[in-house]
C-alpha cells in the first residue's frame, strides 16, 4: 500500500494529496458526529461530511501541497534550526490563520449561513487551539519530514484537528 501511494506522489502528488486530504477530512467530520457528537448512524449528516470532503480535497490540499513547496524553496538559511523556525512562524501566522479564515467562510456559504457570524463566533478560539497543536507538528514535520510526505503528516495529524474543526463549525451556527 506504501508503495502505492510512493507511486502515485511521485506521478501525480498534486491529486495524490488532494485526494488523501479529501478522505480524511471527511473521516474528521465521521469522528466528530459519531464519536464526540454521538449522533448515531441514522442521524449521520451526510452533507456535513461532504462538504468537509469537498473543501479538503478542493481547498486544503491543492493549497497545503502547494504551500509545503513555496516554504521548502524559499525560506533557507544557512542554519537549519533558524530554517525550521522561520517555515513554522510563517507557517502559522500566514497560512494557518488564513487557512482556518477560508474553512469558516467557505464552511458558512455551503450551509447557507452568515461567514461573519461564523468567523466572530469560532474563529479567535479556533485559532488559539491551532497555535497550541500545530506549531509543534509542524517543527518535527519540517524537520524530520520528506517533502513529499509532510502533507500526509498533517492529514493524519488532522484525523483529530479536523474532528475538533468540524466539531466548532457545527456548534457556531
Amino acid at each position: 500500500m506504501l508503495r502505492w501511494y510512493q507511486m502515485k506522489l511521485a506521478s501525480r502528488p498534486l491529486l495524490t494529496q488532494s485526494v488523501t486530504t479529501a478522505v480524511l477530512f471527511a473521516t474528521g467530520d465521521v469522528m466528530a458526529q459519531q464519536a464526540v457528537e454521538k449522533v448515531g448512524v441514522e442521524k449521520h449528516n451526510l452533507a456535513r461530511t461532504g462538504r468537509m470532503a469537498l473543501y479538503g480535497g478542493a481547498v486544503f490540499g491543492p493549497a497545503a501541497t502547494t504551500w509545503f513547496k513555496f516554504l521548502q524553496q524559499k525560506i533557507k538559511f544557512q542554519n537549519t534550526n533558524v530554517t525550521i523556525a522561520a517555515r513554522v512562524l510563517t507557517d502559522q501566522t500566514v497560512f494557518a490563520s488564513t487557512n482556518l479564515f477560508c474553512f469558516l467562510s467557505s464552511m458558512a456559504i455551503m450551509e447557507g449561513t452568515s461567514p461573519k457570524d461564523k468567523l466572530d463566533s469560532a474563529y479567535w478560539t479556533a485559532l488559539q487551539k491551532n497555535w497550541m497543536l500545530w506549531p509543534a507538528v509542524q517543527a518535527v514535520n519540517f524537520k524530520l519530514v520528506p517533502l513529499e510526505h509532510r502533507v500526509l503528516v498533517v492529514n493524519i495529524v488532522s484525523l483529530g484537528w479536523n474532528c475538533y474543526l468540524s466539531y466548532i463549525n457545527s456548534k457556531s451556527k
